[in-house]
């Protein structure tokens, strides 16, 4: 398993923890710091045992009222951040 850590911007979530297989192309566990702890566990949930571009395809763009992106789409930008440092690992 290949961890990363992974700091959005424009969103309430502070930190998001990635951990993907070791090719980097399954999401194995996700957690969010800080956020809508409910919605942000849930998607944990429900984004674990998929593959990185998949989750990535429904969830880029998602915005958060005013915001221009959201914690879902923050995530899809580490997600392609740590699939990649995983294949250079």
């Amino acid at each position: 398993m290949f961890t990363y850590d992974f700091r959005p911007k424009g969103v309430c979530s502070r930190m998001i923890h990635i951990t993907l297989s070791d090719d980097g192309s399954t999401i194995e566990q996700v957690s969010f710091e800080g956020g809508c702890n409910g919605n942000l566990k849930a998607i944990s949930k429900l984004v674990a045992g998929h593959p990185v571009e998949e989750i990535s395809n429904i969830l880029a763009g998602n915005t958060c009222g005013p915001r221009k992106t959201s914690c879902a789409d923050q995530l899809t930008i580490g997600l392609h951040e740590a699939s990649k440092a995983a294949r250079e690992a």
